[in-house]
């Protein structure tokens, strides 16, 4: 699989999780605290997807040279 394939995957899982989170706020069948239970792991799973789609990214802009570290640590914030 080809970093383009990978973000593509990604892209496409990050569209269905924001699916999932409109389903859950437009459903009024469902209490506000049961929204937030619900919505919570899938905001976890975007958080980490986000993350990987920005590092992939950042891989695909920046390829390292041979056996040379690809210093994403140097450019992420947290």
């Amino acid at each position: 699989m080809t970093i383009d394939n990978s973000i593509q995957h990604i892209q496409n899982a990050l569209k269905d999780l924001d699916d999932e989170v409109q389903k859950i706020l437009m459903d009024w069948g469902i209490p506000l605290n049961e929204k937030d239970n619900l919505m919570l792991p899938i905001l976890q799973q975007k958080k980490v997807l986000t993350q990987t789609l920005e590092d992939l990214t950042y891989l695909k802009e920046h390829p390292p040279t041979p056996n040379q570290p690809c210093g994403i640590s140097k450019y992420r914030n947290d």
